[in-house]
């Protein structure tokens, strides 16, 4: 069998987001509002379990959240993030993101949960109106440095972190926090469903290879690309759709074409 690997990207042919920019603005709208619901309804033993993010109990990744959706809400608070992480990573000789998400959770350490469940009601909306407010010419734009999945380096255009991962990003903490609380909210189609066929779409544009797909649940579907009709030489995969993206996020190890991760 031949080894999966994952398509590489250049700085002549980032990622970009593959959805059209109103249905990502409504899904990330959407996203933080249920996000916001799942929070605000922990009790006060909830906030202390651990998570599938090994770092973070649930307080630390809730302030992560709040902190990732506080980034695009205004150019200033951009900035100024993007600043303070950029020097620390530099003084670690770490990764930028990991300075980044770690500014965002110590930041917050002196937050009540109260006031952390405040905050994320009323980021959202400002996250998604400073999401909105960039202009096409910086979307298109390439980040620098380069990001990496899966330990493999990629380019990444603005607009896909824009308009695609940031909203990955809650998304899937949503999932985390809903198996570390047991606070869910049930996935559909309209919803779940999109982001969902979105991941498929660029695994599937990732590894390139013939595939059968069947996620089971209501934000799952049938999916499949380079497969005649009545060729059995390519089995169906068949797994839970939310399971799906918890393995393409690295959370699960993953074998065969399920070893490709996306970016979240």
């Amino acid at each position: 069998m031949s080894t999966i690997t994952s398509a590489g990207s250049t700085e002549q042919s980032p990622w970009r987001p593959a959805l059209p920019r109103a249905q990502a603005m409504r899904l990330a709208a959407e996203e933080y509002r249920r996000v916001a619901r799942v929070v605000e309804v922990f009790g006060p033993e909830q906030w202390r379990r651990p998570t599938d993010c090994p770092a973070w109990n649930v307080r630390e990744l809730v302030a992560h959240i709040v902190g990732m959706a506080a980034l695009p809400s205004s150019p200033f608070e951009s900035a100024r993030q993007l600043k303070k992480a950029g020097v620390a990573a530099s003084s670690s000789g770490g990764a930028f993101i990991d300075a980044l998400t770690a500014l965002q959770v110590r930041e917050r350490m002196g937050s009540t949960t109260d006031e952390l469940v405040r905050e994320l009601q009323k980021i959202g909306p400002k996250a998604v109106r400073g999401r909105l407010l960039i202009p096409g010419v910086l979307r298109h734009r390439v980040m620098n440095p380069a990001q990496y999945v899966s330990g493999r380096e990629e380019w990444w255009s603005l607009g896909f972190l824009i308009d695609t991962v940031l909203t990955r990003d809650p998304w899937m903490h949503r999932i985390d926090l809903g198996r570390a609380t047991g606070q869910t909210l049930p996935p559909d189609a309209g919803h779940d469903g999109v982001i969902v066929a979105d991941v498929v779409r660029e695994w599937a544009t990732r590894h390139g290879q013939p595939y059968r797909l069947r996620l089971t649940g209501d934000a799952g579907g049938s999916f499949s690309s380079g497969v005649p009709a009545r060729d059995d030489a390519v089995p169906t995969l068949e797994l839970d759709a939310l399971e799906f993206c918890r393995i393409l996020s690295g959370r699960k190890d993953g074998v065969g074409l399920l070893s490709v991760q996306v970016a979240f």
